[in-house]
């Protein structure tokens, strides 16, 4: 049977770089049942729609979305960053952002080879705060964290149940305990009480300025990294800057309840100065898609998509998905 797939191209290069993906994925014998939304930037620039309830509501009955890009120089930032992703990721419940990196850092004569969990629904980025005496000497801004036991503890799970799968068995818990002393101790507990129904695996602990610095000059060091959601977001983007440039990087926004669709996209952003130019990588998205594919239960395709990437070569966006495809046939 057909996966359903919603296809959110959006903006910029985003239609393009998903139009390869598709392609990888029909090379790859995968069946597909995919219905493009009109979704971004430029839906909102033409009528203001973001994302409607009525739109959002059909996206649930999708099995899994494939997002290019969103995001145009003409639109203020923040809305369509808060008025489509975030707010896919909350109604949709994608509590786990889910990144892997592999590559040889600067510096580095070995590869690396690892996976960040970032807690994808709580945080600073639920939007508690507001503003007091905007404009004035006096102004006040205020910003909180939200941190939940139970979003916190899922996450971590999560992390945890990932790392089984994995050879070498290790989860590392970045944060700022020293400073963040209440929600970085909610972390930091609830990561202990889960670590010990789990004695086969090796823990650790990095303050997020360390880890920072280690991702540079060790990344070696670690297997599976999870944390909250602001660092998570900082994170996951050195850790594309040290495995071969984010443009490179691919991200998976779990549901893992299934209780409605992941959604799988691209790290790197809209690129409105090569749209059209067919010059944008499509690499990322098509190792996006290969993470849609293992979320699906096609590990097989997932896996021959993903050997296929190594050393896919340059040209142009069009060149590079042929040749992804033609190796994926072979």
């Amino acid at each position: 049977m057909a996966h359903r797939i919603a296809v959110i191209g959006g903006d910029g290069i985003g239609p393009e770089v998903t139009n390869e993906a598709i392609k990888v994925m029909a090379a790859a014998g995968v069946e597909l049942d995919t219905t493009a939304f009109d979704l971004g930037g430029a839906r909102y620039l033409r009528d203001g729609e973001i994302l409607g309830d009525d739109t959002l509501d059909a996206l649930r009955g999708f099995d899994a979305i494939l997002l290019g890009a969103v995001g145009t120089p003409d639109v203020p930032p923040g809305v369509i960053e808060r008025g489509l992703l975030l707010k896919m990721r909350f109604e949709l419940d994608l509590y786990v952002n889910q990144r892997p990196f592999g590559g040889t850092a600067p510096g580095q004569d070995r590869p690396h080879e690892f996976v960040v969990i970032r807690e994808n629904t709580e945080g600073p980025y639920v939007g508690e705060g507001g503003v007091l005496r905007k404009g004035t000497p006096n102004e006040v801004a205020t910003q909180g964290s939200v941190n939940t036991r139970m979003g916190v503890e899922r996450c971590i799970r999560y992390a945890f149940e990932l790392a089984r799968g994995r050879e070498r068995r290790h989860v590392t818990l970045v944060h700022k305990t020293n400073v963040l002393t209440f929600a970085g101790d909610l972390w930091e507990r609830t990561f202990d009480a889960v670590a010990s129904e789990y004695p086969d695996i090796d823990t650790a602990y990095n303050h997020v300025d360390a880890a920072c610095i280690y991702f540079v000059q060790d990344p070696h060091r670690y297997d599976v990294v999870v944390t909250d959601n602001l660092f998570g977001d900082i994170l996951t983007d050195l850790g594309g800057a040290v495995s071969g440039g984010i443009g490179l990087a691919s991200s998976a926004n779990l549901n893992p309840a299934r209780t409605g669709p992941s959604m799988f996209e691209p790290v790197h952003g809209s690129a409105p100065d090569i749209a059209g130019t067919n010059q944008a990588n499509p690499v990322a998205a098509v190792l996006s898609a290969a993470l849609m594919l293992d979320f699906l239960g096609e590990s097989d395709a997932a896996g021959r998509i993903r050997a296929a990437c190594d050393d896919a070569g340059t040209g142009s966006t069009t060149s590079v998905g042929d040749t992804i495809a033609a190796r994926v046939r072979d």
